[in-house]
C-alpha cells in the first residue's frame, strides 16, 4: 500500500497538477494539506473519477486538509481535540480496513508560527497545537494499531534538514521549542519514515517560490510521515517525489510517499 502526503497549496489552483500526480504516482491513500477550499466547493468529482473516496475539512481561502483513499472510510473525525475555540481546519483523521486489520491515517497541517514576537499569538498557537497533537497521539497509540500522521508539520527537525541552518535561526520552523515538540512526538514511539530509510543531506520537501530556491536547491524538509510502531514494522520504502516541483504551476511542496506491506 502506498500512502502519500502533499501540501498542495490550493486545490483549485493545482487541480490538473494533482490529477496528473495521482495518475502517475498512484497512491492508495493521499493526504492533502492547504487545500484552501470549503468542503462544499472542493472538486470532488474530479478525484472520484480517478477511483478515490475522499473526505475534507475545509476553510475558505486558508488551511484545509483532505484524505483521498481507494478504500472506503470506516470512520472519519475532523478537528484536533483539546480546544473547542480553535476554528482552523488543520486536522482530519480516518480509519480504513485492510486485509490485515484497521489502518488509521491523519492528514495534518501544523501552524507555521511566524512571526515569533512577544506580541504575536502565532508562535504560542503553534506550540499549543503541538501539545494537543502529542496528547491526542499518545491516546491513539494505546490502541496498538497501525497509525500514520501525515502532513506539513512546519518543523525542520534537524540542521541537516535545511540548506543553511543560519538562515533559519529564529524562524518558528526551526526554533528549539518547535524542534523539541517534534522530538517529544517521536519519543512517544513514532518513527520518522523518511529518516528511517536515509540520512542523506539535501533531502528536502519544500522550496520557496522566491530567489530561485528550487533551481539552487535551497530547500527544507518539513513534510513528514510519522509512523506508529505497528505501521513502522510494515514500512518498505519512502520516496520524495521531487519531479512534481518541476511541473507547470507547482506547489512549493512536493509529495512524500511511503510503501507499506499490508
Amino acid at each position: 500500500m502506498k500512502i502519500a502526503t502533499w501540501n498542495i497549496n490550493g486545490v483549485k489552483a493545482r487541480l490538473q497538477t494533482a490529477k496528473d500526480w495521482l495518475e502517475q504516482s498512484k497512491p492508495d491513500i493521499a493526504c492533502l494539506q492547504e487545500i484552501k477550499s470549503i468542503d462544499e466547493n472542493f472538486p470532488r468529482e474530479e478525484f472520484e473519477s480517478l477511483g478515490y473516496n475522499l473526505v475534507t475539512h475545509g476553510q475558505k481561502s486558508f488551511n484545509g486538509v483532505a484524505i483521498l483513499s481507494r478504500l472506503p472510510f470506516d470512520e472519519v473525525n475532523r478537528g484536533l481535540p483539546g480546544d473547542d475555540a480553535d476554528e482552523q481546519a488543520r486536522f482530519i483523521e480516518c480509519v480504513v480496513s485492510t486485509q490485515h486489520g484497521a489502518l488509521r491515517v491523519v492528514s495534518l497541517y501544523l501552524p507555521n508560527g511566524n512571526p515569533v514576537a512577544a506580541d504575536s499569538i502565532k508562535f504560542p498557537y503553534k506550540l499549543g497545537w503541538m501539545d494537543r497533537l502529542e496528547a491526542w497521539a499518545e491516546e491513539r497509540l494505546a490502541l496498538e494499531e497501525p497509525l500514520i500522521l501525515a502532513g506539513d508539520y512546519n518543523v525542520i527537525p534537524m540542521p541537516v534538514d535545511c540548506h543553511d541552518p543560519k538562515v533559519w535561526e529564529g524562524d518558528a520552523l526551526f526554533r528549539p521549542e518547535s524542534r523539541s515538540a517534534f522530538r517529544r512526538l517521536a519519543n512517544l514511539g513514532f518513527t520518522d519514515a523518511l529518516r528511517s530509510v536515509t540520512d542523506a543531506p539535501e533531502t528536502y520537501t519544500f522550496w520557496d517560490y522566491q530567489a530561485g530556491a528550487w533551481q539552487k536547491n535551497n530547500g527544507i524538509r518539513i513534510d513528514h510521515l510519522m509512523l506508529s510502531p505497528e505501521a513502522a514494522n510494515k514500512l518498505i520504502s519512502v520516496d520524495v517525489e521531487k519531479y512534481v516541483r518541476a511541473w507547470e504551476k507547482p506547489s512549493d511542496h512536493v509529495p512524500v510517499a511511503a510503501e507499506l506491506n499490508f
